[in-house]
């Protein structure tokens, strides 16, 4: 897969522009503020439906425009199809796929595969759990788009069920009774039916993912290993039951050593852009919880997994009921969980240098492209400004990882900053374009 051409009108800084890109290694070259970050977003919207720079749409229309459009064509196995989306703060997005409108923006997902690495992504070490959630969210639907509408469903259930959790608190506050909160149970049986879908998809990631990331991160950091991502759910699998009561099909009691009452991360929605509440679990939180590896065990397969996680997520909501109208707020869930990275020993949030940090990033990026790569569709790869932060080894064997990729797209201040094995097709970027150097 490679992306032949891409459009822009009224996208960020560019009035309208337009770049023919070429397979294999692609360069834009550039001043700081020059746009090239501007194109690698534009991309990465066309394969995520989102800015990996800002939380909301308005900022990626061009001052004193109204909407924005970004046109990619994408090849693929010989075969062109285009993608049109117009962005329109405020309202939904449009899209087209070909020649025809699509019914929802989302459709489109799928249609690029894309990865991008970008400085931002330091955050997947050392920022909230927010940002790794979104990162695993973001892989399930470059692999499955139908995740979107998994996860859109289980944001509109937290959305609903807080705000009901919310009155309630209000209520309390204000001197009266909690009020009728049996809806409540109605919104439980939805959040455990769409959470634990999401919980199961993402412990299967996650065990896909944790070979990939310690290879990358031994790669790129020439040797010095000892990367190890594991998931930390507010529900113990092993408490699950059936529907019948009895003990979940396939529970083995597997949590990891990590788990520890009161040490659950918080957040603001299943991948950190949807609603939900904040802060830390913990006193006054769920109890209990804890490192989630592959809990459910064999017998029974996904379908058994995702039976025995929603009964985990009842029982758990049921037990934190009453700290959840204390505190207004969903404490259980999918929203509420975390990617724990170690390097050795440690955890790598508050202990891996600048130089760890930066190679971690890299690693979980790496694994996600190779992931990709193994279900038998290249992904397109993108890379901003990432040279100029590594040490001459580091861009060695970055280039040496990604350089036979059917396509992958460097931007970059300085041209030398690019080891010589990715200097392909060259662009200078500035004064509002793009133009082919050669």
């Amino acid at each position: 897969m490679h992306v032949r051409r891409l459009e822009l009108v009224d996208f960020r800084s560019y009035e309208r522009v337009g770049v023919d890109l070429a397979p294999g290694p692609n360069v834009l070259v550039g001043a700081n503020g020059a746009g090239k970050t501007n194109i690698v977003e534009a991309l990465g919207f066309v394969a995520t439906l989102a800015s990996h720079r800002v939380a909301a749409d308005a900022p990626l229309v061009r001052a004193g425009a109204d909407t924005a459009v970004v046109r990619c064509a994408i090849e693929h196995e010989g075969r062109e199809l285009l993608v049109e989306l117009e962005i329109v703060p405020g309202r939904a997005n449009r899209a087209r796929l070909g020649r025809a409108p699509a019914r929802r923006a989302r459709d489109v997902l799928g249609a690029l595969r894309l990865v991008l690495f970008a400085p931002e992504d330091l955050e997947l070490v050392r920022g909230d759990p927010a940002e790794r959630r979104r990162y695993l969210d973001d892989l399930l639907v470059a692999r499955q788009p139908r995740f979107a509408a998994v996860r859109a469903d289980y944001e509109r259930v937290i959305k609903q069920r807080n705000a009901l959790l919310r009155t309630a608190y209000l209520a309390r506050r204000a001197g009266g009774a909690a009020g009728d909160l049996s809806t409540l149970d109605v919104w439980d049986v939805h959040l455990a039916e769409h959470g634990a879908e999401l919980l199961a998809a993402r412990l299967d990631l996650v065990d896909a993912l944790r070979p990939h990331v310690a290879k990358a991160y031994d790669a790129v950091a020439d040797g010095r290993g000892g990367a190890a991502i594991t998931y930390r759910g507010t529900v113990d699998p092993a408490a699950a039951t059936d529907p019948a009561g009895g003990p979940a099909a396939g529970a083995d009691g597997g949590t990891s050593s990590d788990a520890r009452a009161g040490d659950l991360p918080g957040g603001d929605g299943p991948s950190g852009r949807g609603p939900g509440g904040g802060g830390a679990g913990g006193p006054g939180g769920r109890p209990g919880g804890g490192d989630v590896g592959r809990a459910i065990g064999g017998g029974g397969g996904p379908g058994a997994d995702r039976a025995a996680l929603a009964g985990a997520l009842r029982a758990a909501l049921a037990e934190a009921r009453g700290a959840e109208v204390e505190r207004g707020t969903t404490l259980v869930g999918p929203h509420r969980d975390d990617l724990v990275l170690r390097l050795g020993e440690l955890p790598a949030k508050g202990y891996a240098s600048h130089g760890e940090t930066w190679s971690y990033a890299l690693a979980l990026r790496l694994a996600a492209y190779e992931l990709l790569r193994a279900d038998g569709i290249e992904p397109v790869l993108a890379l901003d400004d990432v040279f100029a932060e590594l040490d001459t080894g580091r861009r060695t064997r970055l280039a040496e990882l990604i350089g036979g990729g059917a396509q992958v797209i460097v931007t970059c201040a300085v041209a030398e900053d690019v080891p010589a094995a990715l200097r392909g097709t060259r662009y200078d970027v500035g004064g509002g374009g793009v133009a082919r150097a050669d």
